[in-house]
C-alpha cells in the first residue's frame, strides 16, 4: 500500500471512529430535550465554518473558480444538510443500535451509486449481498418497533431518516470526489459549511434567538462541544482528506467502525441493549455488505 493510501486509510478511520463516538453523544443530547435537530445543526455548522474560515488564514489564498460554486452548493446540502439534519432528527426517535447499524447500508448504496456514475456493473453478487442485507435491515425494523420498553425501540419513520441519511451520503461520496479533489481540504470544507450554515437559518433562526441555553446540563454542554470540534471539524476534514486517496466504496466501508464502538458504549452506559434478534440482524446486514465489497474487488 502506497503511503499516500494508508494516510487516506487513517483518515477515514479516524472519521468513522469519532462518528462511532458521535452516535452516543447524539443520542444523550436527544434524551436530553434541550435543543431541537435544526438548532444543533445551526449550531454545528457555524462552528465548523468559523473553524474552517479560521485556519484557512493560515493557509495560502485558493480562489474557487466561479462555476464550481454552484457544484459546491449542491454537495452542501447532499453531503452536510441532509445527512446530518436526517441523522440528528433520527436519532430522537431511534435506537442506538439500531442507528449505527443502519450506517453500515453505505457501502451498498455507494455501489448503486458508482453504478449511476462509473458505469461499474452490478454483479450477481452485489444483488445477493443487497438482498441478505435488506433481509437483515427488515429483521431489525421488526424486532426493534415490537420490542418493549422504549430504550430498545425505534420508531418506523427512524428508519426513514436513517436511509436517507446513507443514500445522501452516499450519494455525496461517489458524486463529488472530481470536485472535492481540485481544492484542497479547507478550502472546500469552509464553502460548503457557510452554504449549508446559510441553508439552515430560516428554518432555526427564531429558535437560536429564543433558546434557553443556561437551562442545558454542564454534561450535555461538553457533548455539544464534542460534537461541533470533533464530529464535525474534525471528522469532515479527515473526510474529504481521504476521498482525495482512497476510492469512495472504500471510504464508505469504514462506516462498519460505527456499530462496533456505539454498541459497546451504549450497551455500557444503559443507552440501549442488544438482543440475539439484533444480532442475527446485523451479522446479516454485515454479510450482505462483505459480498457487495467483496464483488466490487473482483472487478477492480
Amino acid at each position: 500500500m502506497k503511503h499516500d493510501q494508508l494516510l487516506g486509510h487513517l483518515a477515514v478511520a479516524g472519521a468513522y471512529t469519532i462518528f462511532g463516538l458521535n452516535l452516543v453523544f447524539c443520542k444523550d443530547i436527544a434524551n436530553s430535550d434541550v435543543l431541537s435537530p435544526m438548532l444543533l445543526f445551526t449550531l454545528r455548522a457555524i462552528g465548523a465554518a468559523g473553524l474552517f474560515w479560521l485556519l484557512s488564514l493560515f493557509q495560502p489564498k485558493e480562489p474557487v473558480a466561479r462555476k464550481d460554486f454552484g457544484l459546491i452548493v449542491l454537495a452542501s446540502f447532499v453531503g452536510l444538510f441532509v445527512p446530518q439534519l436526517t441523522f440528528l432528527k433520527a436519532i430522537t426517535i431511534s435506537a442506538t443500535i439500531d442507528a449505527s447499524v443502519m450506517h453500515t447500508l453505505s457501502p451498498i448504496f455507494t455501489m448503486f451509486f458508482a453504478f449511476l456514475f462509473l458505469k461499474e456493473p452490478i454483479t450477481w453478487k452485489k444483488a445477493l449481498g443487497v438482498a441478505v442485507s435488506f433481509g437483515g435491515v427488515l429483521l431489525l425494523i421488526f424486532n426493534s418497533v415490537h420490542t418493549e420498553g422504549a430504550v430498545s425501540k425505534t420508531e418506523p419513520w427512524g428508519f426513514v431518516l436513517l436511509v436517507l441519511n446513507s443514500l445522501s451520503f452516499a450519494l455525496y461520496l461517489g458524486a463529488f470526489r472530481k470536485l472535492i479533489s481540485r481544492y484542497s481540504v479547507v478550502t472546500f470544507m469552509k464553502w460548503t459549511f457557510l452554504f449549508s450554515l446559510i441553508l439552515s437559518l430560516p428554518f432555526s433562526a427564531r429558535e437560536m434567538v429564543s433558546a434557553d441555553y443556561a437551562a442545558i446540563p454542564h454534561i450535555v454542554i461538553w457533548e455539544i462541544a464534542f460534537l461541533i470540534f470533533f464530529a464535525t471539524f474534525v471528522a469532515y476534514f479527515l473526510i474529504p482528506y481521504g476521498q482525495k486517496r482512497i476510492r469512495p466504496t472504500l471510504v464508505s466501508m469504514y462506516s462498519y467502525l460505527q456499530p462496533i464502538i456505539a454498541t459497546i458504549i451504549s450497551i455500557i452506559t444503559g443507552l440501549d441493549i442488544l438482543t440475539w434478534q439484533k444480532l442475527v440482524a446485523t451479522l446479516l446486514v454485515f454479510a450482505g455488505v462483505f459480498l457487495v465489497i467483496r464483488s466490487r474487488a473482483a472487478a477492480a
